[in-house]
């Protein structure tokens, strides 16, 4: 007992705490963190429970003093990366537990132009064959080139198989080496040269080798169908390869708009603004631009839009919509009180989940027929702060525009707030310096009056009718008025001079 009272008190408040009951490896484990810590004391397993003993501590080990440039860099760059580890857990952990990650808004139109929408479970598919034209133009090139080689071979296949039965009804497939039988059509032996004369009296080309006869009544009734017939497959489809080659939307792969749309100041008052150009010398006649704002709304009676179309202005009460081409501009739409982003500030851009579908649309100069250019903005694509780099530069005798430069932004002075706090700010200032003006303005002939009062009575009083001005103090009636805010000031006061 004596050596238990001796030992025990030495020994520190980390460790005098109750241990809990655990198995063998885990008493050790808590042992050697314990030892490693303090380096102090020692462990004895044949008692049960802590026992202490003074020993020396431990001369600090050589390998810190020798580590490498490397081995100390790894280190850094190990502790570096411990705090970002920390935070993205942060943000991914939920209310409930870990949530998923935010997921990426799905674009309504991309980049490219092209709608993000496909139809679905449509019954009224006779529709398409109504406007059979519009549809074989809309289908895309594989399958433009594929029904149009199939409509001639399928025309010249049927009507040399009708050729080639006429010959097997009327019996010249048997009386091939009489001379003295006529035949429907000349030269006509079997089924490729029933199919021969069908290719060539379609496509008029008339060889002159197979030759029809004035014998065969039905076969000139034939001819004369599939002449109309021909003549009607190829207006139907050269129109729909010359339509669809120059359709207009290869054009606008030419019309480029900014990868970013940025939100910063422009005479004194915050602007949304993207950038659009054209690579082609030839103009788009009457171009015209449109914007919408794509974003998911609810009414007040609980009906839920996850697409709603809310239309923003660029300029269209101006006139400012309406663009001349020729250069690269950049289109401004003006936060006021009629813009979906009046109440919206630098922080809650960040939360939002929006889309900006910006439409351009014109007259073709070349062939006349209208073409629209479309694109979009997401909410990390709208950069708050920034303005587009300049691109035009003077050259001798042209303006040289730089392309280079058409996506490249820096960064500018812009207030975080959103639009509606900085028409107050503003709004607040001009009232204080509208009272603060007109005030002044209203003492302004009481001051007046005065200083002539004193004038005169300091011209009577003075001798040989010379006045005497003195620099100095404020007097009491600049005081009253509010003159004193100012640095200086010079005032009149009576004093008598000798002669």
């Amino acid at each position: 007992m004596a050596l238990e009272n001796s030992v025990f008190p030495t020994r520190p408040d980390s460790l005098s705490l109750p241990v809990e009951e655990k198995g063998e490896g885990e008493q050790v484990e808590v042992a050697a963190e314990a030892t490693a810590s303090t380096g102090v004391f020692n462990l004895s397993e044949e008692l049960g429970h802590v026992v202490t003993t003074e020993t020396a501590p431990s001369p600090p080990p050589l390998v810190k003093v020798k580590r490498s440039f490397q081995n100390k860099l790894a280190e850094r760059e190990a502790t570096a990366n411990q705090p970002r580890k920390k935070i993205v857990q942060e943000r991914e952990r939920g209310r409930f537990g870990w949530a998923r990650a935010r997921r990426k808004r799905q674009r309504y139109v991309e980049k490219n132009g092209r709608c993000n929408v496909q139809h679905g479970n449509m019954r009224e598919t006779y529709r398409y064959l109504t406007d059979i034209f519009t549809t074989l133009v809309d289908l895309n090139w594989r399958c433009s080139l594929f029904v149009f080689v199939m409509a001639y071979a399928v025309t010249w296949l049927f009507f040399g198989a009708i050729w080639y039965l006429i010959a097997y009804c009327r019996g010249d497939l048997d009386h091939l080496e009489d001379e003295t039988w006529t035949p429907c059509v000349n030269n006509v032996n079997g089924f490729i040269s029933a199919f021969l004369f069908s290719i060539e009296t379609e496509t008029t080309i008339g060889y002159g080798h197979r030759v029809i006869t004035d014998q065969c009544p039905v076969g000139t009734m034939l001819l004369l169908l599939q002449a109309i017939l021909g003549s009607m497959v190829n207006a139907f489809m050269v129109g729909c390869m010359f339509v669809k080659i120059s359709q207009p939307n290869k054009r606008a792969e030419t019309l480029v708009f900014s990868k970013h749309a940025v939100i910063s100041l422009r005479d004194d008052k915050l602007c949304l603004m993207f950038r659009v150009g054209d690579l082609r010398s030839s103009h788009i006649v009457g171009a015209n631009m449109r914007a919408k704002l794509i974003k998911s709304k609810q009414t007040q009676e609980g009906e839920f839009i996850p697409l709603d179309q809310t239309d923003i202005s660029v300029g269209f009460e101006t006139g400012d919509d309406r663009l001349f081409l020729v250069s690269p501009l950049v289109i401004s739409h003006e936060i006021d009180t009629h813009s979906p982003f009046w109440d919206m500030s630098q922080s809650q851009l960040e939360k939002e989940d929006f889309e900006i579908v910006v439409i351009l649309e014109g007259m073709v100069e070349a062939t006349g027929m209208t073409c629209q250019a479309r694109s979009s903005y997401l909410t990390e694509e709208v950069l708050w702060g920034h303005r587009f780099s300049p691109m035009m530069l003077m050259a001798e005798g042209f303006f040289d525009i730089d392309y280079g430069a058409f996506h490249h932004t820096f960064e500018v002075d812009t207030p975080s707030c959103s639009a509606r706090e900085l028409s107050l700010a503003a709004a607040r200032l001009d009232a204080h310096l509208y009272w603060s003006i007109s005030s002044r303005l209203d003492e302004e002939p009481t001051l007046t009056n005065q200083a002539a009062k004193q004038l005169d009575s300091g011209s009577a009083n003075s001798k040989g009718g010379e006045t005497t001005f003195i620099v100095g103090e404020m007097t009491d009636i600049q005081e009253q008025t509010g003159l004193g805010e100012l640095n200086g000031c010079v005032a009149t006061d009576q004093s008598e001079s000798e002669a």
